[in-house]
Parts: C-alpha cells; sequence; structure tokens
C-alpha cells in the first residue's frame, strides 16, 4: 500500500527526499528546507516567496479541516466523492493538491494510495502513523510513469495553479487510458469563492462552462457533474450544526450557487473532430465570360 520507491524515481527531474519532523509533520525537500511553516524556504517564480499567488501554506489547510466547519466539509465532500468511486478495488489511486483528507477511505481498498502535494503549498506526512505516503512535487512534473495511475483526485489544486494546462496535461499523461479524474474547485458564482474564510475563496475560481472548455482543450470528456456546499461558509456551531438542512433546501432553491463544482472526466487518447458546417448549393455560378459582359455594360 504504500507509494514504491520505483514509483517515485520514475522521471528524471529532481525529485523530493521525505524527512518528517516529529514536531509539526511537515516535510522537506532534500538539502533544500521547504518545510510547511517558512514560507521563505525556496525561491518561487511568481512572487519570490515560497508559494503561488493566493495559494494558501499546507499548515492553513490542515488547520481549516480540524475546525468544524472544515470536519463538515470533509464528511460531505467524502460522501460525495464515495458515490462517483464506490469500489476501487485493485486501483492505483492518487490524490493531487491536498487531498489526504479524502482519500483515507480507500486505505486497504486501492492497490496503490499516495497523496502528491505541490512544492508551492508544501507537504505534511500523511497518515500519521504507518509508512509515509505523502511526496512534494513539482505540479508540471509528476514522480508517476506514463500511463500509471487509474484514478485522480484533484482537491485545492486547480485553482491554486499558475499553469492550469501543464497541470492537466501531466494529469493526462499519468493516466491510464480510460482513465478517471475527479476534480473538485471553486464555483464561481457561489459565495464560498467570494470570502477568504476558508481554502476555497483563494486562487481561481471556475464556472462549469470554463471547466468543460478547459477540460475538452487536455484530451478529458467530462462524464459526471455535482455541486456541494450550499451552506454559508461561516465556522459557527449552530451554523454546522444545520449543515445537512442547508444543503437539501439549496440543491432545490439555489443550486447554481454551490461553493464547488465537482466533475468526473475520463481521459481521451484522440482529441474530438470539430464537426464541419454543412455545404450550400449556390443557385448560380459565375463565369469568367459573364463578368466581363456585365463589366462591358457598366462602361460609359
Amino acid at each position: 500500500m504504500r507509494i514504491t520507491r520505483e514509483l517515485l524515481l520514475a522521471f528524471s527531474g529532481p525529485c523530493s527526499t521525505l524527512t518528517a519532523d516529529a514536531s509539526n509533520s511537515t516535510v522537506s525537500l532534500g538539502s533544500n528546507a521547504l518545510a510547511a511553516n517558512d514560507p521563505n524556504a525556496v525561491d518561487d517564480p511568481w512572487n519570490g516567496s515560497g508559494r503561488a499567488p493566493m495559494q494558501l501554506d499546507v499548515v492553513d489547510l490542515r488547520d481549516f479541516y480540524n475546525r468544524p466547519l472544515g470536519g463538515f466539509v470533509r464528511r460531505l465532500l467524502t460522501s460525495r466523492i464515495r458515490a462517483r468511486w464506490r469500489s476501487l478495488e485493485g486501483c492505483q489511486l492518487m490524490g493531487l493538491g491536498f487531498a489526504a483528507p479524502y482519500i483515507g477511505m480507500f486505505r486497504g481498498e486501492a492497490a496503490r494510495l499516495g497523496a502528491l502535494m505541490p512544492a508551492t503549498q508544501g507537504a505534511l506526512v500523511w497518515p500519521a502513523s504507518g509508512p509515509v505516503q505523502t511526496a512534494m512535487v513539482e505540479e508540471a512534473m509528476l514522480p508517476l510513469p506514463d500511463a500509471s495511475i487509474d484514478r485522480l483526485l484533484a482537491v485545492h489544486c486547480l485553482e491554486a495553479s499558475e499553469r492550469t494546462r501543464p497541470l492537466l496535461r501531466e494529469m493526462w499523461r499519468v493516466l491510464t487510458p480510460e482513465g478517471r479524474l475527479l476534480l473538485i474547485v471553486p464555483n464561481r458564482r457561489g459565495i464560498w469563492a467570494r470570502l477568504d474564510t476558508t481554502p476555497f475563496g483563494h486562487g481561481r475560481p471556475y464556472s462549469r462552462a470554463q471547466l468543460e472548455r478547459l477540460l475538452g482543450e487536455s484530451l478529458f470528456t467530462p462524464l459526471e457533474w455535482a455541486s456541494a456546499l450550499f451552506m454559508p461558509p461561516f465556522d459557527r456551531q449552530w451554523l454546522v450544526r444545520w449543515a445537512t438542512g442547508f444543503e437539501r433546501i439549496g440543491a432545490r432553491l439555489w443550486p447554481l450557487f454551490a461553493g464547488v463544482i465537482i466533475v468526473e472526466a475520463r481521459k481521451e487518447l484522440m482529441g474530438a473532430i470539430p464537426k464541419r458546417a454543412p455545404a450550400r448549393r449556390a443557385k448560380q455560378l459565375a463565369t469568367v465570360r459573364g463578368i466581363l459582359k456585365r463589366c462591358g455594360r457598366r462602361r460609359p
């Protein structure tokens, strides 16, 4: 069940060496100490800090899921993920971004399981006990062989990326033929994307049309669409207690204003052929002789 060394070293670029720190469960990147609580540890091509613009630190993400609101979000989205992937027996599953809160339910079921965390975000040691199944990676150079993953779950990933198309192409590369990608991204219309009190309020939100176009350009075919998080993104105990009721009411009354969009897409080996425009039949063909005659008549 642990990620094999061959799987992590199956690419030509630099690979992260995982070292656990028992005091704060952070992960270091070789000799370049990219600890999750040190945002200035590595030079960043965007703004000189250790994170891409508008991207949360891994410690902030961990702290959110330790709060009551984050616990409800984890339970809700976990049920939606399980509804799409009911059985992954014998499958190779990887989570990209900060997917550790959601892929734990597949431990003991998937043949291989791992959490790939971008270096711009930082990484945590996961799980808390047993072999480490976390790798810190460059999002455009995943340390996986071609066509090696059956299922890929991306959470807190696409909206924080500054290179969305190279990222999606890398996802396409590591997925097996007919492999499935499950994306969870903030909804552009939802209130969760307008408030930065949760991780879904950071980065670039998307609409369904934008995701559909982006997936199509990257040779993915959307199969199933869903939405979640209709309650307000306020971490209040009484509100969290009524969250299930908010979800049921919101799904009926304001379905377009969900907090996140969930889409499952299938990897395609060939791009779609554009539909040709229907040919129009000309009523009368113009000849050279006819054109010359008309030109001669127009002369004074």
